[in-house]
């Protein structure tokens, strides 16, 4: 599940120890990214600078703070990190975006926006919202689109729009845990999928916008399940998917399964395979193993030479390797990170004492992940990104309890996207690799 969205700390004391993490930014590998592009340019091709939103609610917090969190504010907001559209009318959503699209262009810099308002978003939880029909909504995103026009913008499509699919039954079978009453039980996943392949459609005809999907993260959905999710989606006519939005994964793994999503992806278009052709993050075997495979740990580097079973990729890099060399095709759909808050990685709360730790929810000791970049060294990966606003709260996190207090930090967290100055600070102090404060 991806962590509390909706844009707008624990103590030393009672903070968790970080997992163990890698001290500098992985290598992504390198790679051609030439490809079809918009007519106008490749938005996210290397050297791109991204938009600083000089009227982010990041700084917004920072005026109204002081000391070291007013400090702490400032710094994240010099940062380029996504602006979050979630609401409003047609017309409020075309005034908006236009407004941030003309000020990104005059300061020749490319603006990430996220479009998060589709019906039943987070299912109800701490996020909760959205508009109220397929019709209200499609209305909106072209609202969304006719604000960008012709300008060069990014667009995060839905964060958990393809996680969390209302009355929706899985490729592999497996009924989906969101059912909300309100929802229609025989049409609600597939207007979920309508949605979702109409704003492709009105956001991929602009001349200068990339759009990217929900892809999850490496320790959700497999690889079969979300690729299938994607092409119903319309991934196809986008630009590619987006992993890890509002959460904490660590970048190499993520890599690694964004690669195989790709390789999945490939397989099932041009090759004929099936989802459950697709090996998954869920069992690792293969010739360099002998076969005997296990599931991929989350809460470790993976890599293709690690020597703890549990995060070895060898096995899965192998059967792709194979599967695509003999269709003689690559993989070709990319994708963005988001790094805001993945440096320590996720948060192992097996010892937190808790039946439902939620642990996506405002963890503690997490620490900002690798900064935004188009300069990512590899063909598959357009950008690393700043989707969550780092510093803003995912809601209140009673993880089971009746609240109203955090029972992991001891203190009330503020709801989801305001601005929370412990984490804050928990970012900064254990950012991987270290942010430059002055």
């Amino acid at each position: 599940m991806t962590a509390g969205l909706l844009a707008g700390g624990a103590t030393a004391a009672n903070a968790a120890a970080p997992a163990a993490a890698p001290a500098t930014a992985p290598d992504l590998g390198a790679g051609d990214r030439a490809r079809p592009g918009h007519p106008i340019a490749d938005v996210l091709e290397p050297g791109v600078e991204l938009w600083v939103n000089p009227d982010s609610t990041t700084l917004e917090a920072a005026e109204t703070l002081e000391g070291q969190a007013a400090a702490d504010a400032a710094l994240l907001g010099s940062y380029p990190s996504a602006t979050w559209i979630n609401g409003g009318t047609p017309n409020e959503a075309k005034r908006d975006v236009k407004r941030a699209v003309a000020t990104a262009h005059a300061a020749n810099e490319v603006p990430v926006f996220v479009a998060y308002n589709v019906p039943f978003r987070d299912c109800a939880q701490y996020s909760a919202g959205g508009a109220t029909s397929l019709d209200e909504y499609t209305a909106w995103i072209d609202g969304v689109a006719k604000g960008i026009g012709n300008k060069r913008a990014v667009v995060i499509l839905e964060p958990d729009g393809l996680g969390i699919i209302p009355w929706y039954t899985s490729v592999d079978g497996v009924a989906e845990w969101c059912r909300p009453a309100e929802a229609d039980q025989a049409t609600a996943a597939a207007e979920r999928f309508a949605m979702l392949n109409h704003a492709v459609d009105v956001l991929a005809a602009l001349p200068a916008t990339n759009v990217y999907l929900d892809g999850t993260h490496g320790g959700w959905l497999n690889v079969g399940d979300i690729s299938d999710r994607l092409l119903k989606a319309g991934v196809e006519r986008a630009d590619g998917f987006f992993l890890n939005a509002s959460n904490y994964h660590f970048t190499s793994n993520l890599v690694s399964y964004g690669t195989w999503i790709s390789s999945c992806l490939a397989l099932m278009t041009e090759a004929g395979a099936t989802a459950a052709d697709c090996p998954n993050q869920y069992w690792n075997g293969g010739p360099s193993n002998g076969w005997n495979g296990v599931a991929l740990d989350s809460y470790g580097v993976w890599s293709a030479d690690a020597t703890e079973p549990s995060l070895n990729t060898a096995g899965i890099d192998e059967r792709y390797a194979s599967a695509l060399a003999a269709a003689g095709i690559e993989p070709e759909a990319r994708f963005v990170v988001d790094t805001s808050r993945n440096g320590t990685g996720p948060w192992d709360a097996s010892d937190s004492g808790l039946a439902v730790p939620e642990d996506w929810c405002n963890p503690p000791a997490r620490g900002l992940g690798e900064r935004p970049t188009t300069d990512t060294g590899s063909a598959l990966v357009d950008a690393l990104l700043w989707i969550k606003v780092p510093g803003e709260s995912d809601g209140k996190c009673f993880r089971g309890t009746g609240g109203p207090l955090d029972p992991i930090r001891g203190i009330e967290d503020p709801a989801a996207g305001q601005w929370f100055p412990e984490q804050a600070r928990e970012l900064i102090e254990l950012a991987v690799p270290p942010i430059a404060v002055d």
